[in-house]
């Protein structure tokens, strides 16, 4: 088999792989193994070592230029409208402090029958009512209700 169809077929199966797997790398691997396929087959990386750099380089370039791209395109972007339709979902409203929340002092609160984590800038002790203030991931920022 030629060395080009080897890096071919090595970039296929990165590029499949990254079906199977998190993180949406592999692809531009698979990407950097069809250029060095290219190179091979116009005759710019004859050896071994040329072939591994334009694999390497390629892979490198694609994956710093490329992902952010790709990934917001491959997931239409609904990452960003999730958090933005959850943030009017949670903010100012009110919540159930559980265990006592402090500066510095995670607590747990009670929101739409879950519990959850929560933080504040002032003590609340438990059995008091706080108001969303902002979510950061499965976290609850919360201050006391006036």
């Amino acid at each position: 088999m030629s060395p080009a169809l080897l890096w071919f077929i090595g970039g296929f199966i990165l590029i499949l792989a990254e079906f199977v797997t998190p993180g949406f790398i592999l692809v531009f691997l698979g990407l950097g193994a069809w250029v060095a396929s290219l190179a091979v087959r116009l005759g710019w990386a004859d050896t071994l070592g040329a072939q591994t750099a334009v694999f390497a380089g390629s892979s490198l370039v694609l994956l710093l230029m490329l992902r952010r791209w790709f990934k917001s395109w491959f997931l239409g972007f609904s990452q960003q409208a999730v958090t933005a339709g959850a943030l009017e979902e949670y903010v100012g409203k009110s919540v159930r402090v559980i265990t006592t929340v402090a500066p510095g002092l995670q607590g747990k609160v009670e929101f739409k029958g879950a519990q959850w984590n929560a933080e504040a800038s002032e003590e609340l002790l438990p059995g008091a009512t706080g108001v969303i203030t902002d979510v950061d991931g499965l976290c609850l920022r919360i201050r006391p209700q006036t």
